[in-house]
C-alpha cells in the first residue's frame, strides 16, 4: 500500500508552506505499510522556538485555504519546541533543531519510502546552504 494522493497532496503544500518560513530538513515519509492511522509525515526543524510557531502557523493556513483542510489534532504548541499537527491522511512535526537531533524521527522511519518534495522545496534549501535565502 502506499500513501493516497489526497497525503502527498497535503505533504505538499505543507512543506512548501515550511521552506516559505525557512524551516530546516524537510523531509516526507510514506508511512503507510507501518501505520494504520496515517498515509505520511513530514518533518522539518527551526532554530527557535518563534521559529516552529510561524512554520506551524503557516502550514495550518496553506492547508486550510488551498485544500481546505484542518487538523483533528495539534499537540506541543504551548511550549513550542514540537508541535505536532495530525491531519488524519499525515502527520506533521515541527521540531526545534535540538529536539530534532535528540529524537531523531528521521532514524526511525529511514526504511520508509520517501516523499517527493516540490522542487521549490529543494530550491530554497539549496540557496539557503550557500547563503543566498535567510
Amino acid at each position: 500500500m502506499t500513501a493516497s494522493e489526497r497525503a502527498v497532496q497535503l505533504i505538499r503544500v505543507a512543506a512548501e508552506a515550511a521552506a516559505d518560513k525557512l524551516a530546516d530538513d524537510i523531509l516526507a515519509y510514506d508511512v503507510s505499510d507501518q501505520l494504520v492511522i496515517t498515509d505520511a509525515f513530514l518533518l522539518c526543524s527551526a532554530t527557535n522556538d518563534r521559529q516552529v510557531r510561524a512554520i506551524v502557523d503557516e502550514i495550518e493556513e496553506r492547508l486550510r485555504i488551498e485544500l481546505d483542510a484542518k487538523p483533528v489534532r495539534r499537540e506541543g504548541e504551548r511550549e513550542g519546541r514540537w508541535v505536532l499537527l495530525d491531519y488524519v491522511d499525515i502527520v506533521v512535526h515541527v521540531q526545534h533543531e535540538e529536539d530534532r537531533t535528540f529524537y531523531a524521527l528521521e532514524r526511525l522511519w529511514k526504511d520508509c519510502p520517501s516523499i517527493a518534495l516540490p522542487e521549490s522545496v529543494r530550491q530554497l534549501a539549496v540557496q539557503r546552504a550557500r547563503g543566498g535565502v535567510r
